[in-house]
C-alpha cells in the first residue's frame, strides 16, 4: 500500500469530519480512484462522481472521462468537490479552479502543494516527476506559488474554514525536505 496515500486519507477526513452529512461528491482528477473508495467505504461522503481526463489501467472506481476544459456539470451540482494533487496538473490551475468552485453548492477541499523558493520548486517537479511518470501524466509544473490560489476561491464566493500547513504526507527525512510543500484545505460556499 502506498504511505503518501495513507497519510492523506485522514487528513481529508479531518477536513470533512465536522460537515456531514455530504450529499453529492464530485472527485476531480479522480486517477484510479483510491481517495473515492476510500471516502466512501468509511461513508465520509455522499453518492460520488469520479472525473479524469484519463483513464488508467487498473481502476477502484471508473471515471467519467471529458476532454479537460470545461466540466460537464450544471452550476452547483456537488454538494461537495474535491481534488487530491490534481490541479498543479492543470494547463491553468486558476482557470480549472474557478470551474470546480462553479460546480460546487457547499464544501471545496483541495490537497495539492506551494512553494516559496526556487529549491522548493524543484523539489516539486522532481517529485512529480518520480510520481506520475509511470503513469504516464504530464508533469506541467503549475505550482501554487504561496497561496496564488487562493484568491480565486474567494472570488467565487467561498470562505477558507481549514488550512493544514505543512501537511504531513512523509515522515522522516523526506517529511522534512517536503512537508512544508504541502497543504490540504477546506473551503465553504458563502
Amino acid at each position: 500500500m502506498n504511505p503518501y496515500r495513507q497519510r492523506i486519507l485522514p487528513i481529508l477526513q479531518q477536513l470533512l469530519a465536522e460537515r456531514s452529512p455530504i450529499g453529492t461528491t464530485l472527485d476531480f482528477g479522480s486517477g484510479d480512484g483510491w481517495f473515492a473508495s476510500h471516502l466512501l467505504q468509511k461513508k465520509c461522503i455522499g453518492p460520488l462522481t469520479a472525473i479524469d481526463v484519463k483513464r488508467r489501467d487498473h481502476v477502484f472506481l471508473e471515471p467519467q472521462l471529458y476532454d479537460g476544459s470545461r466540466l460537464p456539470f450544471t452550476d452547483r451540482a456537488f454538494d461537495l468537490c474535491y481534488s487530491v494533487d490534481v490541479l498543479h496538473h492543470c494547463p491553468d490551475p486558476a482557470a480549472s479552479l474557478r470551474d470546480l468552485a462553479r460546480c460546487t453548492n457547499r464544501l471545496f477541499v483541495l490537497k495539492d502543494h506551494t512553494w516559496r523558493t526556487r529549491a522548493g520548486r524543484y523539489g516539486l517537479a522532481i517529485l512529480d516527476e518520480l510520481g506520475n511518470r509511470k503513469f504516464g501524466i504530464p508533469c506541467l509544473y503549475e505550482y501554487q506559488y504561496k497561496w496564488d490560489w487562493f484568491p480565486v476561491m474567494e472570488d467565487a464566493g467561498f470562505r477558507l474554514v481549514k488550512l493544514i500547513h505543512p501537511a504531513v504526507c512523509h515522515t522522516g527525512l523526506m517529511g522534512k525536505l517536503t512537508n512544508a510543500l504541502q497543504f490540504a484545505a477546506l473551503w465553504e460556499r458563502t
